[in-house]
């Protein structure tokens, strides 16, 4: 199991009971919350986080009371970030159907229409047969498709789709 370096799972709430609860320095708050300095100040002066409850990191097991009480007494001293197990962190992707990605060629072949079919089957993960019946309307189950975003849908990133060919270029001159 590998150990990964984190901020706390409610950085405001915990900046709220370290600024009631310890006399760490705000860069001290800042750094382990991975918040600004100046949010810290705020919630110090009672500007920022009002109503939120302070949430004791040392309960939660994100900080031991070793670590906080050497943090006190040095405040040159960095807080040792929160570690959790990569099993505990949220890596589980979308699960993807062949219905998403038949309604995702659908989106595509609608608003890229000059996309290349090797690069819809590239961003899909599709074969250029599906692709090919959904250009040519012969797909089985085009009538119930209901079009949709690849990136809405979790099959790729925006940064991903905005590499496709969206029109030809405008060559009028207004």
């Amino acid at each position: 199991m590998q150990i990964v370096m984190s901020t706390p799972i409610m950085p405001l709430a915990t900046a709220v009971w370290l600024v009631d609860s310890t006399s760490l320095t705000f860069q001290q708050i800042a750094d382990f919350c991975d918040i600004h300095v100046l949010e810290v100040q705020a919630i110090a002066d009672g500007q920022a986080a009002i109503g939120i409850k302070g949430v004791d990191p040392v309960l939660l097991g994100q900080l031991s009371k070793d670590e906080l009480t050497r943090c006190e007494k040095d405040h040159s001293a960095s807080l040792a970030k929160p570690e959790l197990s990569r099993s505990t962190r949220a890596t589980a992707k979308p699960k993807i159907t062949r219905q998403d990605k038949i309604r995702a060629v659908c989106w595509l072949v609608r608003n890229c229409p000059i996309a290349g079919d090797g690069e819809i089957c590239k961003l899909v993960s599709t074969t250029k047969a599906t692709i090919n019946s959904i250009r040519d309307g012969t797909h089985p189950a085009l009538h119930d498709i209901k079009p949709a975003s690849p990136v809405q849908l979790g099959i790729c990133s925006q940064k991903d789709l905005d590499k496709l060919p969206r029109l030809a270029p405008d060559l009028s001159v207004a």
